[in-house]
């Protein structure tokens, strides 16, 4: 069995805590949960706003989606982007890293607008280039590229996220399905036909 390094328990073991209990969870709890003593917690975070801060980093680097570059199948890398996008937003884990980071960022105004821009705002500027890339080869209406990217992705998750914030089931339908009527949708709003 190969040991874990210690840096990496104590991660794993905030990450745990921090989505569990958010930042009340004491360094003590910490320690235990990754079976090390409280010092060594701090040699490695020199304060738990450090360690909150690094495990907020991770866990937005989780969360990025990569886009499909290139000419190709429009419908095909939105739907592969959509059903990625949701399964990793919308899923337990990243339902509790909402709830936790949001918060927490009144404490944290710098890390929210660095967690913001190196998770959401990665992937929008990608969504965006992808979107205007296809308008520019015809296969969606030329509009404003920024807008649509977010439009979608606000259709992606919105009304959904919010649900599973507050434990109302879904609409029952499969996630796959459910991602390509969301698709279908925005290429319908989207589409070149009947527009000048």
């Amino acid at each position: 069995m190969v040991a874990v390094p210690h840096r990496e328990r104590v991660l794993r073991a905030a990450t745990a805590a921090f989505l569990s209990e958010g930042y009340r969870s004491s360094v003590e709890r910490i320690a235990r949960r990754a079976g090390v003593a409280k010092q060594t917690v701090y040699s490695h975070f020199p304060s738990k706003d450090e360690l909150f801060k690094e495990v907020t980093r991770e866990l937005t680097a989780q969360v990025l989606v990569q886009l499909e570059s290139g000419p190709g199948d429009l419908r095909a890398s939105l739907l592969r982007f959509a059903v990625a996008y949701r399964s990793r937003i919308l899923s337990a884990k990243g339902i509790a890293m909402f709830r936790t980071l949001v918060s927490e960022f009144p404490r944290f105004r710098r890390l929210a607008r660095a967690v913001y821009e190196g998770g959401t705002g990665v992937t929008l500027r990608a969504l965006a280039a992808h979107l205007k890339a296809a308008m520019d080869a015809g296969q969606l209406r030329k509009e404003d590229p920024q807008f649509a990217a977010e439009l979608f992705m606000s259709m992606l998750v919105g009304v959904d996220r919010t649900k599973r914030l507050y434990g109302v089931a879904c609409c029952g339908e499969d996630d796959a399905r459910r991602a390509a009527r969301i698709v279908d949708c925005f290429l319908r709003t989207y589409s070149t036909e009947g527009h000048s």
